[in-house]
């Protein structure tokens, strides 16, 4: 295998998608010399994101990721594409009569966050990485192996080269090979469930709002999207059992409609799919370190979570913000990218919160999961109850948009 020539890597990121992406801006940026290695073949920029049909994978993007892309000066050009402003929340117990509803007015800030298609985010990420001359991105870069350096971390590719830095970041997704490389195990837990994925027309405006039912299967998800000036179509994310999803997606568009509409009463009239219905496994997971000596995991490679509250890439989002920040402190500093206490700084920061996070959302999972009658009265009080509550349901809605413990400065 021959060795890599010509300026050396401060960083090396593996894995260019939003998150990723993400990280190689802010240190690119600063003027760290970053090398993004992506594993997807090179694509020509992506002139239909956020044009006519909207993306299958959408994201719920919290105020305080909105705050770090908008100082990345990437929020701009996806405002230029498509942005879904939603400013309140609407979610009930299909199984009973509790119901709580959360609104940007209660929170104190203009909006609860935005639908985004993902291809949105990444075609303005991508954009502003064309503009950094610091960064160098290669497609179809699969890492082979992992080994270490005087200086840092070596990786080595499939077509042979040898590249090092003091610093490699895993940022290559749930199944992270990068992560089995490096020998880190996760904590597994099957969720039992299974996301059904479409887009769909709706009869009735959805007003900028949330919706989302807990159904005997699984939580269903209507999330709102603004096409074109009209308030008339949703992305749906309904986890449901596997035999339950294999049905759905069987059906065809109108026996499709008729499901979507019954399983949320109807509240916004007829529903039309416009778009396939694909299903996506979801498994819990949590890497059991963060790090090693010159190696950091972000996003999905640290941390998988059940879509139901939608914090999966603000979770991402906010680990490579704390990372860049210590990273880039150290390096004001002339301390190693890849010293271990700079690194386990990180590690310290962000692993409670995404715990937390993940913690929660298996909670909720369990609960409205539950069919025991005495839990079903019980959670169905307490929703309502809980609605009547404004001071705590503000506490709850500003840890939902991400306000939560020590922000980094690019998030304040």
């Amino acid at each position: 295998m021959r060795e890599q020539q010509g300026t050396p890597d401060e960083a090396i990121i593996v894995g260019a998608g939003m998150v990723g992406a993400t990280l190689a801006v802010l240190l690119g940026q600063a003027g760290v010399a970053v090398r993004l290695l992506d594993a997807r073949p090179a694509s020509l920029p992506d002139e239909t994101a956020g044009r006519g049909r909207p993306g299958l994978r959408v994201s719920a993007l919290t105020p305080v990721s909105q705050r770090l892309l908008e100082g990345l000066g990437v929020w701009p050009a996806m405002a230029e594409r498509r942005l879904s402003p939603y400013t309140a929340m609407q979610v009930w117990d299909a199984e009973g009569s509790g119901e709580i509803r959360f609104s940007a007015d209660q929170a104190g800030v203009p909006v609860l966050g935005h639908i985004v298609e993902n291809d949105v985010t990444q075609a303005a990420l991508e954009a502003r990485l064309a503009a950094l001359p610091n960064v160098r991105r290669e497609a179809e870069a699969r890492v082979v192996a992992l080994g270490d350096t005087p200086n840092g971390r070596a990786l080595w590719l499939e077509d042979g080269r040898c590249l090092s830095a003091p610093v490699v970041v895993a940022a290559d997704g749930a199944r992270s090979p990068l992560r089995a490389l490096a020998g880190i195990e996760t904590t597994s837990r099957e969720t039992g469930h299974v996301a059904v994925v479409t887009t769909v027309r709706l009869e009735r405006a959805h007003g900028g709002v949330a919706r989302q039912a807990f159904l005997a299967t699984g939580p269903l998800a209507f999330l709102p999207l603004r096409i074109e000036g009209r308030d008339d179509h949703c992305s749906i994310v309904w986890s449901t059992s596997p035999e339950e999803a294999a049905r759905l997606t069987r059906l065809g568009p109108a026996a499709l409609g008729e499901a979507l509409a019954a399983a949320i009463d109807h509240r916004l009239g007829e529903v039309a799919p416009i778009d396939r219905a694909v299903s996506v496994a979801l498994t819990q997971r949590h890497a059991r370190d963060y790090v090693q000596p010159g190696l950091a995991l972000v996003g999905d490679a640290a941390h998988s979570i059940h879509p139901l509250a939608g914090q999966g890439v603000n979770l991402g989002l906010m680990d490579v913000a704390v990372l860049a920040e210590e990273l880039l402190a150290a390096r004001e500093r002339g301390v190693a990218l890849g010293d271990a206490r700079i690194l386990a700084r990180y590690a310290r920061r962000r692993r409670g919160d995404n715990a937390s996070m993940l913690a929660l959302m298996d909670g909720f999972r369990l609960l409205f999961g539950a069919r025991a009658p005495a839990l079903t009265l019980a959670r169905n009080l307490g929703l309502s109850g809980l609605d009547r509550l404004t001071p705590l349901k503000r506490v709850m809605m500003r840890q939902a948009i991400g306000e939560r413990g020590r922000l980094p400065a690019t998030c304040r």
